[in-house]
């Protein structure tokens, strides 16, 4: 004896599979991995890993193929991360080079990698092309000071074509006058040629970028130590034009009369930071963020990898943090993004630059962990 399914049954099946293939599935929201548990952003937000093993990871560039390019200063190595598919996750870790004296500032432009070390820049041609065999270099310069202390560089090409080389003050603080290179940045031109300073009084910065609209110069600067828990602040600086003047060694943050060199020159002679940080909060890269994944409030604002203090009683920085611009470019907001790297009075990861990747999301790097993250926004 057959048995039939009741029309209403029926009717119910097929009326519940059509409205369930009517309906968009939700988005895909990435499994959160439990290493980043700590880690606290605003709603919305997902940090992973883009590469994990990465030893010392400092400076990120990317080439034009879409090779991460990753510096460091400890291991003296230079590393490639190429990503072929285009996933936005990194396919293997290449070394470039081994044994170089701190190659901390890594720029690309044209084909060509540039890196820095302590008292040279080097170029590899056509690099991205020969990752499988990897060309001898070319000798850019050799004119900048070998000292050790502050001597590892962030390098960067400007919106003038020229690549701009920050060389930081040989000491905590001290006044050199023998050689105006000392507690400046610098700039030339691709070839080495036209060596000059840019800004004077800026006693170690590993980190610039320029306006999106503007075009004009802003860079972050680590506060001198031994002033105190909370003095003075670190700083993030704009610098719009040539020769100008920030201060250090005789005058910190707005209005900070340094306590050894202060009563040389009062702070009136010269550029107040545009935004005071926290203090010792150690900021290296940033970046103005251009891309349009994240939401319209964090569009041409400043995204700031705070390494962190050593010379403090309590911890402070291992995050990322934010400075917001108004419209005429003045500094009106300053607070935390991406926090947890301290965790508890422990401290597991440090970051130490940021990168705009070209789908909006944004690459940061991590000298201790040894890994490059990768913050996307749902």
């Amino acid at each position: 004896m057959k048995k039939y399914i009741p029309l209403a049954v029926v009717t119910f099946i097929l009326v519940t599979i059509t409205f369930a293939c009517s309906v968009s599935p939700p988005p895909l929201i990435p499994p959160k991995n439990p290493r980043f548990e700590s880690i606290k952003m605003p709603e919305g937000f997902h940090i992973d890993f883009f590469m994990e093993g990465v030893k010392n990871a400092r400076s990120l560039c990317r080439g034009d193929n879409g090779t991460i390019f990753v510096s460091t200063r400890k291991e003296g190595s230079v590393y490639a991360i190429p990503d072929k598919n285009g996933d936005y996750i990194g396919d293997t870790l290449i070394t470039i080079v081994e044994d170089l004296y701190m190659p901390n500032g890594v720029a690309f432009k044209d084909g060509s990698l540039y890196v820095a070390e302590v008292d040279k820049v080097w170029r590899y041609d056509n690099i991205e092309q020969k990752l499988d065999a990897i060309p001898e270099p070319t000798l850019i310069s050799d004119d900048f000071p070998d000292d050790a202390h502050h001597g590892w560089k962030f390098i960067r090409f400007g919106p003038d074509g020229k690549l701009y080389i920050p060389v930081g003050a040989p000491c905590n603080i001290c006044e050199r006058l023998d050689n105006e290179k000392y507690a400046s940045i610098m700039r030339m031109n691709p070839d080495g040629s036209e060596l000059e300073v840019y800004a004077h009084g800026v006693r170690n910065s590993v980190g610039f970028d320029w306006h999106p609209n503007s075009k004009e110069m802003w860079f972050t600067d680590n506060g001198r130590d031994w002033m105190g828990d909370d003095m003075p602040p670190c700083e993030l600086n704009h610098a719009p034009q040539k020769d100008m003047h920030f201060g250090y060694p005789y005058c910190h943050g707005v209005d900070i009369t340094d306590d050894e060199f202060g009563a040389k020159r009062p702070c009136a002679d010269f550029i107040q930071a545009a935004q005071a940080l926290g203090p010792h909060v150690a900021p290296l890269g940033m970046r103005f963020y251009t891309g349009k994944m994240f939401p319209e409030m964090y569009r041409q604002q400043i995204f700031i990898a705070e390494h962190g203090s050593w010379n403090r009683s309590d911890k402070i920085g291992y995050r990322i943090t934010l400075v917001k611009l108004d419209q005429n470019q003045q500094a009106i907001a300053y607070e935390t993004f991406a926090e947890g790297w301290l965790d508890g009075g422990k401290v597991w990861g440090r970051p130490v630059d940021v990168l705009n990747m070209p789908d909006g999301s944004l690459l940061v790097s991590d000298d201790q962990l040894g890994a490059v993250y990768r913050i996307s926004y749902q």
